[in-house]
């Protein structure tokens, strides 16, 4: 099956990706063809000892750590069944019960087609077991274990909120549905582990709970009309549409296909199909599983439209969006195109955004067998995967900052379940999905990651060895334990950072055909053949989409600034910079531990040692530096004092002032809230207010005319809320993002029946279904006299 396009449609699409950068649009469109290639099973690939099967390992205790009972509470309680175990706490204790049950589910199927674990296997047995018991005690299909609150505090089951669908009762929030915490998104994740229980292990059952549960929303869905169906998708429902289009795929019923169509988000999808970037201020990884589901919905239906998309959003996100270990979004949302010097902070690059583009990849790669594809992989399975997991405890990070100095938070074992630990469970037991590919028309086997693994080829009857030093050395051998008689194509993937290679063949050059990054190879083998791949590596800046902000590469890896350890506080100490006149990278030492390097005279404050970011787990750490020469750097520390004088002179002119978000400062100003949340961002400390609540502290007072000043973000958007002091109207504020990628200070008069007395009660409440501020700075000055 191939695309099948309009040349108006196929020009229209060209330019307006050529526009936005996506030069290959052309060709990639022509050389589309639906799993062209296919993943060699993950049942047929065994790790071998490295950095990745060490994870594996640490990531399969902790799976055998938690108690699949605790998980499954409220699936019982509110199917009628008493539960067998308490249920945990962190999101699990919130509406959003149940979408770490559908990840578990996954990572235990994931594992046993790994490892061949058959405990692994045996709990997921037992959860499709008991979710088919809870299934049973309702004639509709519906099992699910998320929640609602209602507008009392009432928790109640989630069915309720379906029960009101159904009547046209639609209430929707960016993160909630009619009270519950994004109930679609759960069920993604629940199918997404049902589906996986079928595929890995084998379990019929797990099919059978997919599809009635499918017909039960099914159901729900043909009560609702066009508007009322995008309305709700308006409410994060990840990658359900892929969900159904698997279904359709697995069961071959024409229903689902429906109803995966019917679930496309046309604010979102449109643009993307007309080949436009309007990702900013989007929720990143609210839109990432829907692409995933056009794609899976492309290759079963031959539709060029959702495949558009899919593509053109896969390289707008990683061309314009994307950081360098591989990560995309600050504080989970996409920022304008090219912006991303603009934005290292201390909440870049959330887990799950990357899981989800690695997913993605893979559906791209199967149409085209491109090199480049698993160049952007190599990358972020190295520099982001790989960092978020501690590699001691097997805990996960959410977050992962790339702003000097920050530190890696990570998980508690039975006390967060965010998001990121679900698709950090999954992400680490399935490395060997992507080593090896197959392609169906003539059969060339590619090998598209150098990871240890051993091979065994059901298709072929091809046994491959691979053994590397990569990511820390240079070198990978590909050694053949069994070959078939008839000849077969190896490719080996030459990797876009290395500019040269050499490839011998039982200690020989050989002769090798080059295309789309590949190193092709066609023989018939014999065993005991050994293909041996040399990659240079060599120390290189990477510019990011300011030319002045660099970070340093080798290889594969990004090299980031040790800054020191974790648990002690970075301070107030200047972020390290590159100067020098000419090449910064004559400072760089090598070390004896590979790929550790020590800068002498070209950074400061330095010397420093750089070292593989990924292994940063317990260490604070600067991976984006300014580059620049004497002069400049002479500038910028005299702007550096200047703006600490005017800090400084501030604090001092103020009647009094609160440290937002600091407790000894919010407890002696007598600080109240509710559903009010300190915060940081970029080292400033703040704090917020959620529909709903509000925040409410004193401040000293005096007579005459006040103005408060109040400290924001300058792109902060979708945010509405009052002010009031000593209960009088100050000020109804709205940020719209309109205000600069700074922070600003806003000054509001304070009405003068307010300045009564010596003290001042400031309040911030948001307007119902927004939130306010993060506030991250507040000051009482004195007036101008009128």
């Amino acid at each position: 099956m191939t695309l099948n396009l309009s040349r108006r449609r196929f020009l229209a699409w060209s330019a307006m990706a050529s526009a936005a950068g996506f030069v290959g649009f052309p060709r990639e469109v022509a050389a589309s063809a639906p799993q062209r290639v296919r993943p060699v099973p993950l049942r047929s690939v065994r790790l071998k000892p490295s950095m990745f099967l060490e994870s594996l390992q640490t990531n399969r205790d902790y799976l055998f750590r938690l108690e699949p009972d605790r998980l499954l509470h409220n699936f019982r309680q509110y199917a009628g069944l008493t539960p067998k175990a308490p249920a945990y706490g962190g999101w699990e204790a919130d509406t959003i019960a149940g979408h770490t049950l559908g990840h578990y589910l996954s990572a235990l199927a994931l594992m046993h087609a790994q490892t061949g674990d058959t405990e692994c296997r045996s709990r997921a047995d037992y959860i499709v077991a008991e979710l088919a018991a809870c299934q049973a005690q309702s004639s509709d299909g519906y099992v699910a274990g998320f929640t609602r609150k209602t507008p009392d505090g009432k928790i109640e089951s989630g069915r309720a909120i379906f029960d009101e669908l159904r009547q046209g009762k639609i209430d929707t929030q960016p993160f909630s549905l009619n009270g519950s915490w994004a109930p679609l998104y759960t069920w993604h994740k629940l199918f997404a582990g049902l589906l996986d229980a079928h595929a890995h292990c084998g379990n019929a059952r797990a099919l059978e709970v997919a599809v009635r549960l499918g017909g039960y929303l099914d159901a729900v869905f043909a009560q609702l009309d066009d508007a009322q169906m995008q309305k709700m998708l308006s409410c994060e429902f990840g990658g359900l549409n892929e969900s159904f289009a698997e279904l359709h795929g697995r069961t071959g019923e024409a229903r689902w296909l429906r109803t995966a169509e019917r679930l496309r988000h046309r604010e979102v999808m449109d643009p993307l199909v007309a080949q436009h970037d309007r990702l900013d201020r989007l929720h990143a990884n609210t839109q990432i599983p829907k692409l995933i589901g056009m794609a899976r919905q492309f290759e079963l239906t031959g539709d060029p439209e959702p495949a558009a998309a899919a593509r053109f959003f896969w390289h707008a996100v990683t061309a314009h969006h994307t950081y360098v270990i591989g990560g995309n979004s600050d504080r989970e949302y996409f920022q304008a195109p090219d912006t991303i010097a603009k934005f290292v902070t201390d909440q870049t690059c959330e887990h799950c955004n990357s899981y989800n583009m690695l997913k993605l990849t893979r559906h791209l790669y199967q149409w085209t067998p491109q090199a480049s594809y698993f160049d952007y992989y190599e990358r972020t399975l190295l520099n982001h995967i790989m960092a978020q997991q501690h590699p001691g405890t097997g805990m996960f990070a959410y977050m992962m900052p790339l702003m000097a100095g920050t530190k890696r938070d990570f998980s508690s074992p039975f006390d967060d379940f965010w998001c990121c630990v679900g698709s950090g469970m999954e992400s680490h037991a399935q490395f060997g999905d992507s080593i090896y590919w197959r392609d169906g028309e003539d059969g060339t086997l590619f090998v598209n990651l150098y990871i240890p693994s051993r091979m065994d080829d059901e298709v072929s009857g091809l046994r491959l060895e691979l053994d590397s030093d990569l990511p820390l050395g240079g070198e990978a051998r590909l050694q053949v334990t069994a070959a078939p008689k008839a000849a077969q194509r190896i490719a080996l993937r030459l990797p876009g950072w290395a500019p040269s290679w050499r490839l011998t063949l039982n200690g020989k050059r050989v002769r090798a055909e080059v295309a789309d990054g590949y190193a092709r190879v066609h023989r018939r083998w014999r065993t005991g053949d050994t293909l041996t791949l040399e990659l240079p590596m060599a120390l290189r800046l990477e510019p990011s989409d300011d030319p002045a902000v660099v970070s340093v590469m080798r290889g594969p890896l990004v090299l980031a600034a040790d800054l020191g350890p974790a648990e002690q506080p970075y301070g107030t100490q200047a972020d390290p910079v590159l100067v020098a006149e000419g090449d910064v990278l004559s400072g760089f030492a090598s070390q004896q531990a590979p790929a550790h390097y020590l800068a002498t005279g070209v950074v400061h404050p330095g010397p420093l040692t750089f070292a593989p970011f990924h292994a940063q787990h317990d260490r604070r750490s600067a991976v984006y530096f300014e580059r620049l020469d004497p002069p400049a750097w002479r500038a910028k520390q005299a702007r550096q004092a200047a703006e600490a004088a005017a800090m400084a002179r501030l604090d001092a002119e103020a009647i009094d002032r609160i440290a937002l978000g600091e407790e000894t400062s919010e407890k002696a100003h007598g600080l109240r809230s509710e559903s009010s949340y300190g915060v940081e961002y970029r080292r400033r400390k703040g704090r917020d207010a959620r529909s709903g609540g509000f925040v409410e502290f004193d401040l000293r007072s005096r007579p005459g005319p006040l103005t408060l000043r109040l400290r924001y973000w300058g792109s902060e958007h979708r945010r509405r809320f009052r002010i009031l002091a000593n209960g009088h109207p100050v000020a109804d504020e709205v940020l719209t993002g309109d205000r600069g990628i700074r922070f600003v200070d806003v000054d509001y008069p304070v009405p003068a029946a307010a300045t009564r007395g010596d003290t001042l009660r400031v309040r911030i409440e948001p307007e119902t279904g927004f939130s306010a501020g993060p506030v991250f700075g507040c000051w009482l000055l004195a007036g101008v006299e009128a």
